[in-house]
């Protein structure tokens, strides 16, 4: 299985800026066993039914992006991958220079930051306050590097779904960006229950696969939380017939690093599982997903569940009808068995 047997060929065009006036306004492609149903995101509730069960990453973006510059003058830009103490964090940093230990890093109101060492193609930083409240006071949306434009006011409240609760991510887990209140509440009314894990997306969602043998990547760790409760919602829906409808890769990986000894159980640590075609799916029935980059993981774990040639011919019809793609883009149904209705 080669890297290239992923790619496909994406008009820069296609790529959404910015979203939609409102988050249901989104169109939705339904692969629907080997058909494929241009429809609205809008009327997701008429293509689930009742006993289904959405399960939903409850995430929340934090502003990881920080500005400022070296004790020496140049620029460098921080984004805080992930806090390990109130004044220490893991962090990429975009440089001129990469800096080496003990450079120090200025930002605004004499705030600072001394970079301790790496770890990997990560910098650990020491700040000279609560890395946390400086984030809150001076950082940025960390828009995704395909989105060529700085962060604005409203990002701040659609580059977040309207359930987030858990602070920790630095991307945030986009299928749930298309859903609002009176959309969770229509699906309730159906009989469509949800339920959360958590996963805190990284900035390594977006880093490109470097070896063409498809076997020789791996994919780096994030910390997932799946719940008694949520283990126990999901087995019940299985049990009784409904499905199980991943709300995004990040659910997908939740459940199924859950669900690594066969039936989900309730799970609290690090998962790096690289789901890709041939893998079995414990907890998975369907997907709601948006569309990924081309030549990613990402579009290799929507093909495990759905079939590497089903997907790419999925990707070329949206291509070919414009759909939006990408974080602010248009989402996809993916029912791999069919019988959606």
């Amino acid at each position: 299985m080669r890297l290239s047997d992923f790619d496909y060929e994406l008009p820069e065009s296609l790529i959404a800026s910015r979203p939609p006036e409102e988050r249901r306004d989104s169109r939705l492609l339904v692969v629907d066993g080997d058909r494929l149903t241009d429809s609205q995101f809008a009327v997701l509730p008429e293509w689930l039914r009742a006993g289904d069960l959405l399960v939903l990453n409850d995430t929340r973006v934090v502003k990881a992006r920080l500005r400022g510059r070296k004790a020496t003058g140049g620029k460098i830009e921080v984004l805080i991958e992930r806090l390990l103490e109130p004044e220490r964090a893991l962090a990429h940093v975009r440089a001129s220079k990469s800096p080496s230990a003990g450079v120090r890093l200025e930002f605004e109101d004499d705030v600072f930051a001394t970079v301790l060492g790496r770890e990997g193609n990560l910098f650990l930083l020491e700040f000279s306050a609560d890395a946390s409240q400086i984030m809150a006071s001076q950082g940025e949306v960390p828009l995704p590097p395909y989105i060529d434009r700085r962060a604005e006011e409203f990002d701040e409240q659609r580059y977040q779904t309207v359930y987030a609760s858990e602070p920790g991510a630095v991307a945030a887990p986009t299928a749930g960006l298309h859903f609002d209140e009176p959309m969770l509440a229509e699906l309730e009314s159906r009989g469509v229950g949800h339920c959360f894990v958590t996963l805190h997306v990284g900035a390594g969602t977006f880093q490109t696969l470097k070896h063409e043998n498809v076997n020789d990547n791996s994919l780096h760790s994030e910390r997932i939380v799946v719940s008694d409760e949520t283990a126990r919602q999901v087995r019940e829906a299985r049990a009784s017939g409904g499905r199980v409808v991943a709300v995004g890769t990040t659910s997908v990986r939740s459940l199924e690093s859950a669900s690594r000894n066969g039936e989900i159980d309730a799970f609290q640590g690090e998962s790096d599982l690289f789901i890709r075609p041939g893998y079995r799916f414990r907890s998975v029935d369907a997907l709601i997903t948006n569309f990924h980059l081309p030549r990613s993981s990402l579009l290799m774990l929507v093909s495990a569940l759905a079939g590497r040639e089903r997907m790419l011919h999925a990707y070329q019809h949206a291509v070919s009808c414009r759909y939006r793609f990408f974080s602010y883009g248009d989402a996809m149904l993916i029912i791999p068995d069919g019988g959606s209705s």
